[in-house]
């Protein structure tokens, strides 16, 4: 027997990063949008517990335990007693170490696959706190749509969104570590004061309206600058974007993707030719938000995946 589900990758229209905690981590202001390029996660009855993974920049992907989607299984079995015995296929299509949530993604797929394959009866509150102890964008992975995010970014309130808002995103040539972001964010705020994150009211205000001009003046990201830092010809492709028509553009949560609001599918076409002909990326693509959380595919759809 085996299970697939599909899950999406994410934008951060807002990232608002509070002082380091004692913990190691940082206090956020995370606002998600879920958007419509996805992984496929399928989980299948097997002998001792496997990870495959198919797609762009798979060889870029840990086949062992310390993959989040096999974290997941062993999680999940770990709470029911069930032997882990299956062998997870990720068909990847999120990109890899992006800053757009493809690791989690896949640990949130796995999750909801496994909790299917197994008819392990795990309520949607459950499967919600297995998230937050795999990763802080986790819990988002499993519903979807757009929330914002608290805490370290896995306590999520769900927000309205009035209309389908147009991205194009900017692969780089490499990727950037999301911990090696944060320690730069740390670098740049030394002797300075951090303001406490806060969600901000026009941005959320936008987003319910589904006002991309309005939208695209509110977004932000307090690690863009530690992804410049690390990675300084991001600048060039945001100035490439811009150039080209883009609303906005920014640095997609730690990067290195970077992000652009476009109006409509025709500007997507426009800004997407631009950034290819500028040579300051690898690929480009194109999706719209919001998209549906982790959700279980035919023939095993029992009406129960986790949407927002």
């Amino acid at each position: 027997m085996s299970v697939t589900v599909r899950v999406p990758a994410k934008v951060n229209v807002q990232l608002a990063v509070g002082a380091a905690r004692p913990d190691g981590f940082h206090d956020l202001a995370n606002v998600f949008l879920a958007v419509g390029l996805y992984d496929e996660v399928t989980v299948t009855t097997a002998d001792e517990l496997t990870v495959t993974c198919e797609g762009p920049d798979a060889d870029q992907v840990p086949l062992d335990r310390t993959n989040l989607a096999a974290r997941a299984a062993l999680a999940l079995a770990g709470r029911r007693g069930i032997e882990p015995a299956v062998h997870i296929h990720i068909a990847k299509d999120i990109p890899v170490a992006g800053g757009m949530a493809g690791g989690s993604a896949d640990g949130a797929g796995a999750l909801l696959a496994c909790n299917e394959l197994w008819r392990a009866g795990a309520s949607r509150a459950e499967l919600l706190a297995i998230c937050a102890d795999l990763g802080s964008d986790v819990p988002f992975s499993l519903v979807g749509g757009a929330a914002l995010g608290t805490g370290r970014g896995e306590r999520l309130t769900a927000l309205d969104v009035g209309s389908t808002f147009h991205w194009v995103f900017a692969m780089a040539g490499r990727g950037l570590s999301t911990p090696a972001v944060f320690r730069e964010f740390d670098r740049l705020a030394e002797g300075h004061d951090i303001p406490e994150p806060v969600a901000s009211r026009d941005l959320l205000d936008a987003l319910a309206k589904g006002d991309a001009d309005a939208l695209a003046a509110a977004v932000s990201n307090d690690l863009q600058p530690a992804a410049l830092s690390l990675f300084p010809d991001l600048a060039d492709t945001l100035d490439a974007g811009r150039a080209a028509g883009a609303l906005t553009a920014l640095v997609s949560g730690s990067g290195p993707t970077t992000a652009f609001l476009v109006r409509d599918t025709a500007s997507a076409q426009k800004v997407s030719e631009a950034l290819l002909a500028s040579g300051t990326c690898r690929t480009v693509r194109t999706a719209t938000a919001p998209a549906p959380g982790a959700t279980v595919l035919p023939p095993f759809d029992t009406g129960a995946h986790a949407d927002a």
